[in-house]
């Protein structure tokens, strides 16, 4: 990622188009337009020297390239707040730099949630390497990344995101029937219900962790950013593989299952569990991308 003026400033502050788009369209105009002054508190309470925000940057967060006091090289992320993002930092402080950027300091407010990141130099998102080195490098960051929850800790249950996801396409299907085969639709419901209910110590997942979010650095090779933690509680880890492996669109197509069990190997996760994680997720994303339930039908959960 690099740091260029890439659009029209909001009272002097650049943002990048999908953030400005993206905030019409969720109704977040008041809080853009709060965006200027908040940048600017924070720069100078954090003692922050910013440079133009990264492009194309993303839809809910404003983020550049800053320096701090004594010149080391960070990032500033401003955030509206929303359930996605509401634990990013305390998982960032739960790893402490083990495969993700360090998190420097947090401030959230009633509805802006602000980082200072690590900065990852060169930047080069893992998404520019061929796909089969990006499995190595995702199975190598989850197996050091899945550590134990810290006590207490604030994260969102996977039984309960996944429970959430499962009443939207249900309302979605019965709105739109003709979106899915009733019959896979139940077919994938019912692991995606059940497959977090598992026994077993738990465990911290990232939940998105994929080629985009994993940046080339200097203190590791890669590292990830913007994660979306979540706690397996039964120790479920062959969730945090389906990601990726949606995002591999064109092997998903060719060989869904011979893709499953060769990261399911990396990882050393059940073959049989990370199967039945992407045929869930195939098919409940399938009423945006149909070519999925085709996927989803030529992957064994047996």
């Amino acid at each position: 990622m690099t740091g260029r003026p890439i659009a029209e400033p909001t009272a002097g502050l650049p943002v990048p188009p999908a953030l400005a788009a993206a905030a019409e369209s969720e109704g977040r105009a008041g809080w853009l337009a709060t965006l200027p002054g908040t940048v600017t508190r924070l720069t100078q309470a954090w003692e922050l020297t910013v440079e133009m925000p990264f492009a194309p940057g993303g839809q809910t967060a404003w983020g550049a390239p800053v320096r701090d006091r004594a010149g080391s090289e960070r990032v500033l992320k401003v955030a509206w707040r929303h359930p996605e993002a509401e634990h990013e930092a305390d998982g960032l402080r739960a790893w402490a730099g083990l495969g993700a950027v360090r998190l420097h300091a947090v401030e959230r407010t009633a509805d802006t949630i602000a980082l200072l990141l690590e900065r990852c130099r060169p930047g080069t998102p893992l998404a520019a390497r061929p796909e089969p080195e990006q499995d190595e490098v995702i199975a190598g960051l989850l197996r050091r990344m899945w550590i134990a929850p810290p006590a207490g800790y604030p994260f969102r249950s996977l039984a309960a995101m996944c429970a959430q996801w499962a009443d939207e396409f249900s309302a979605q299907v019965a709105a739109a029937p003709a979106v899915i085969d009733p019959g896979l639709a139940r077919d994938g419901l019912a692991p995606f219900r059940a497959l977090p209910a598992t026994d077993g110590p738990a465990v911290l997942l990232v939940t998105d962790l994929h080629a985009g979010n994993v940046l080339a650095a200097r203190r590791e090779p890669w590292l990830l950013i913007d994660p979306k933690p979540h706690v397996a509680a039964g120790g479920d880890r062959a969730y945090d593989a389906t990601q990726h492996l949606l995002n591999c669109t064109e092997r998903l197509r060719a060989d869904p299952a011979g893709l499953a069990t060769r990261m399911a190997g990396l990882l050393d996760v059940e073959p049989v569990r990370l199967r039945r994680w992407l045929f869930a997720r195939c098919v409940l994303e399938s009423p945006g991308e149909p070519v999925l339930a085709e996927v989803a039908r030529r992957i064994p959960i047996d």
